[in-house]
Order: structure tokens, then sequence, then C-alpha cells
């Protein structure tokens, strides 16, 4: 890789305070941008050739959708900034590429009923099964990006009493680093403290290097040797949550659009909105840093919107020739 990239990348994380997964799309876009200029190096591209990249390049030969060349565009244009303010270039060639327009579609939330569905798939009898009931207790009842969740550690799960009840909140890191802690229901209190007590966890070696533990462990990856399944290694990804997200789905006939970890969360942001609580609190529960983010949720809240539209509207207040079916089919 560039040694330029590489430099970018560090200044990115380190100064601007970026992800590691932010870090590493760019850095795919980026030797993707180095393999196109060649024999031309990254300080010598031309404008036209930058902009070929992010159009029709992009587009034609990478096959990336209009939303999906967004970050690409951000990764060239942050990079060609990055080249100017640290004196590597003296005109940035990469000002003002313009970002591909796409139209902007709403979530797809899982069903509060599929929810309920897929909450009754996994095998309680197995180590898997607490496990896998655990991890959707904590993707329905927080609402946390899967990254937050996969990066769990132990010592993220705060017990505390309350009404001499003991309770339980969860720390999320998450986009930027940024933390926030989420009071987790009672269910997810329970199914969390069923995994923890589970006797298979136990033979886990999960400790990492400061002492603390990963919370979700993996098994059985055979990616890894088996003298260094341990610790970090144990720590479950991303792809093995929707792997069994599909594979739970399938098999209590939900829709395929709704099976993935992404729609519990967006089920979890309607849910807010339906229930009218306040955009504020709806965005520190999500962690957004954008209400605008956050006011998409109030689009989905569709059933409050119904209670409201049949008790309302005026064709409520006035007989109809369809009025006796209707009322059967609203009762």
């Amino acid at each position: 890789m560039s040694d330029l990239i590489n430099e970018f990348l560090i200044h990115k994380e380190l100064s601007e305070g970026r992800s590691a997964l932010t870090s590493n799309k760019y850095r795919k876009h980026l030797l993707q941008l180095e393999t196109f200029l060649k024999p031309t190096s990254i300080c010598d591209a031309t404008r036209d050739q930058l902009v070929s990249f992010t159009g029709m390049h992009a587009h034609k030969e990478l096959k990336l959708s209009p939303a999906a060349r967004r970050p690409l565009v951000a990764a060239v244009r942050g990079l060609y900034s990055w080249l100017k303010l640290s004196g590597r270039i003296d005109y940035n060639t990469a000002e003002k590429i313009p970002y591909p327009k796409s139209g902007k579609r709403l979530p797809v939330a899982m069903q509060l009923s599929n929810a309920e569905k897929i909450l009754m798939q996994p095998d309680l009898d197995t180590f898997i099964g607490v496990r896998d009931l655990a991890i959707l207790s904590v993707l329905i009842g927080c609402g946390p990006r899967v990254s937050g969740l996969c990066s769990l550690n132990e010592s993220d799960l705060i017990f505390y009493n309350d009404d001499d009840m003991e309770q339980l909140a969860i720390r999320f890191t998450e986009k930027g680093d940024k933390e926030r802690v989420i009071p987790a229901p009672m269910d997810t209190y329970l199914m969390i403290r069923a995994y923890l007590g589970h006797e298979h966890l136990d033979n886990v070696d999960r400790t990492l290097d400061d002492g603390d533990r990963v919370l979700f462990v993996s098994v059985g990856n055979r990616m890894i040797a088996a003298h260094d399944y341990h610790g970090e290694h144990r720590r479950i990804g991303t792809k093995s949550i929707d792997n069994f997200i599909k594979a739970y789905g399938h098999a209590a006939g939900i829709p395929r659009d709704q099976l993935s970890a992404h729609s519990f969360r967006h089920l979890f942001g309607a849910e807010m909105a339906e229930d009218d609580v306040s955009t504020l609190t709806s965005q520190a529960l999500l962690g957004h840093a954008d209400p605008k983010t956050t006011e998409i949720y109030f689009h989905l809240a569709l059933r409050k919107l119904k209670r409201v539209i049949n008790k309302s509207n005026p064709l409520a207040k006035i007989e109809t020739p369809v009025r006796g079916l209707a009322r059967i089919l609203r009762n």
C-alpha cells in the first residue's frame, strides 16, 4: 500500500477520531484508486482522472450504486484535502468532485410480530442458542449498531441496584469511538445473565491483554488455528450474527428484506416513534449525531398514525356505504 495512503489513514484515525471501520472502507477505495491511476502517482493525478474514477469507473467497473459511491468520493476528497494541507501537492485536484445523487430510502424495520417469532427460534438447550438469544435481546431491546454489539467486553456491562433489584446498563462504543450507556430492559438483563452463567462459557478463554474479557464469543471458527483461538480471536463477528439472523428468520418465515441485524435497530427507532418518545431522547438512545437521522423513524410510526386516522379523519365521523364492513375489519 502507498505510504501516502497509510499516513492519511493514520491521520484520520488519530487526528480526526475516525473509526477503524471507516478507515478500512477508505483503504479499500484508495487502493482501487491507486490501481486505477497506474503508472501515474497519486500526487500527479489530474482532476479528469479523479472524476473518471469516482464516476464512470466506479459505476461500470466497480459496479457501485450511487449510494455506495458516496464513501468512495469522500475517501478521494479527504485524501487530496490532506495532501494539500500537508504540502504534498500544490493544488487540490479533488476539490468539489461531485457526490452522486441518490434517493433517500426509508430503512426497512423488522415488524414487531416478526421480532417475537425470531426470539422463539434459538434452542435454549444449547450454548449457541443461549448466546444467540442474548445477542438478539440486546439488538431488539437496546437498538445498537451490530459493530457496537460485537465490540462489547464484559466490562461494558454495568450492573447496579435500583429499588432493591439488580439492573443492567450497557456501554456501547460505536462510530468514531463515541460511547453511550443504555439501560437494558429486564428481558435483556435476564438473557445476558443466563448467557454469563452458562457452564460452557467457563471453558472459553476470552481474556484480553488488559484483563477484560470478550462478551459474545464465536464457536468453531475454522479460519483460526486452535492454539490461537482465544482472547480477541474468540470475539463473534458481524457476519456470523447476520448469518444466524437469516437462518432463524428463514425458519420462522420472515421476509428476506427484514433479515439483518440493522433491521432490529430500525425496529427500535420505529417503536420509540410509535410511543411518542421525543426526537432528542431517541437521538441519545440511538447514538445519532444528527437529529435528522432520528426523524426518519417517525416516518415508520405507522400504527400510531393509523390510530389517529381511524379516529379523526372525516370519513370516521359520517356514514358511508361501507361503514359496516369498515367497522368489522377495524375491530
